[in-house]
């Protein structure tokens, strides 16, 4: 893989594509654009060689580009909004970073079958409101829901407490389409729920951070909007929450969310003592209520406290629980075996929320915390089979973001070497 790249200037990048199907290429010198200033400098790259952002308009632009790149040897960082450019491996060098924003268009979208296929720039947030308009949505709950890109969600595998009834990025994904290195663009998977032929490229691009290739196209499965929501919110002691927790997984409940939440987390939304266990139920009236009452006799039958939520004292509580979980100068995802999430947000004081099912979510710490304290919540959660990645962190630098074990690393690299032979995508590993 190459490491010896050439850093152009700008009159060298606009003399080799200078015109693409008669329409100039956007290259613009991010530190005097917002927000792109702020979110680019979050990475610290060392000052004195000039940065540009190129925003292509379409397809075919991206692809020359990308040709012009492999071939000159120039390296870049892709992205979409640049929400979630700080997380992951901080990259050794990145002076073009490549936008998809402009590639956002509605593809196809299939109302009966339940699908729809959109360009990686599209925000969730305008996807969400032209599938509002057919009664239907993606059940996909990201980090930044305003700005994330369909491509960052994908390449950050991204989504949040929906995953407990309709599963991850990866478990929506039909179908990607993906520009290589050499500006050349390949497909894989299909736009019908049950194609399995071939290779799946859609679970390997799933939290790939850019390094196999820039993401263009997206198919999801999609779902109709649910007739009603209604949130429960459980707390009080660590051993009852524990006893409902099982209780629950071990009934016939169908909670589309169901996360512990944190002491501290609980105590900064005022949510009541102790730990939290949240349920929220969506979908049929009757149904929901059925199944409220049930978590309300459980938690009584533990001795714990329990408020409803609805409306839009539902949808505030949504929007604002799971921001002090990624948003702060320390923050971690981590999986662990769910029957030992409590205990992980037990032993280690922040503000947690992590998926009841999968054992999944994410940790934000106070700003003194040492890099040696977060090894050991990472040790926790490897003795647990599970993992913690440091997303963003001042101390980032200094430690294995990743906290791989095993033989993942060296096959990673591998497969990104078979898919970015010249290193044209800079490698977050």
């Amino acid at each position: 893989m190459n490491t010896n790249f050439l850093i152009p200037s700008l009159t060298q990048i606009q003399e080799k594509v200078r015109n693409i199907n008669d329409e100039p290429l956007e290259i613009l010198p991010w530190e005097q654009i917002e927000p792109w200033k702020n979110r680019i400098s979050q990475l610290k790259i060392k000052s004195g060689i000039p940065s540009y952002l190129i925003i292509p308009n379409t397809k075919d632009m991206l692809s020359q580009f990308l040709n012009v790149c492999d071939e000159h040897l120039y390296p870049i960082f892709p992205l979409g909004n640049g929400s979630k450019i700080s997380w992951g491996k901080l990259p050794p060098q990145a002076k073009i970073f490549v936008s998809t924003q402009k590639l956002d268009r509605i593809v196809d979208h299939a109302v009966e079958d339940l699908t729809v296929t959109v360009e990686s720039g599209m925000t969730l947030k305008n996807l969400q409101n032209f599938l509002r308009l057919q009664n239907q949505f993606l059940p996909i709950d990201p980090c930044f829901p305003e700005s994330a890109t369909i491509g960052g969600i994908i390449a950050t595998a991204n989504t949040g407490s929906w995953r407990q009834r309709y599963g991850g990025v990866r478990d929506l994904l039909l179908g990607i389409s993906f520009m290589r290195g050499d500006g050349k663009e390949a497909k894989a998977g299909g736009r019908v729920v049950k194609n399995v032929a071939g290779y799946d490229l859609m679970k390997l691009f799933t939290g790939s951070y850019g390094n196999l290739g820039i993401i263009t196209e997206a198919t999801f499965r999609l779902f109709p909007l649910p007739e009603n929501s209604l949130t429960v919110m459980v707390t009080g002691e660590k051993e009852s929450i524990y006893q409902l927790q099982k209780t629950v997984s071990a009934s016939g409940l169908t909670p589309t969310a169901m996360d512990l939440c944190s002491k501290s987390l609980v105590k900064s939304h005022d949510l009541g003592t102790g730990f939290g266990l949240i349920f929220r139920f969506q979908g049929i009236t009757e149904s929901i209520k059925q199944q409220s009452s049930q978590v309300q006799n459980i938690a009584e039958k533990f001795d714990l406290s329990t408020k409803i939520y609805q409306n839009q004292e539902e949808l505030n509580l949504w929007e604002n629980l799971p921001l002090k979980t990624y948003q702060g100068d320390v923050i971690c995802k981590v999986g662990i075996l769910p029957s030992q999430a409590l205990n992980l947000l037990d032993k280690f004081d922040n503000n947690g929320l992590i998926n009841v099912s999968q054992g999944i979510g994410f940790l934000s710490f106070m700003n003194d915390i040492k890099s040696h304290q977060i090894l050991n919540v990472r040790q926790f959660c490897t003795e647990n089979s599970g993992f913690l990645t440091i997303l963003k962190a001042p101390f980032k630098e200094q430690i294995e973001p990743w906290g791989y074990v095993g033989n993942g690393l060296p096959m990673m690299k591998t497969i990104k070497h078979n898919f970015d032979p010249r290193g044209v995508f800079i490698d977050r590993l």
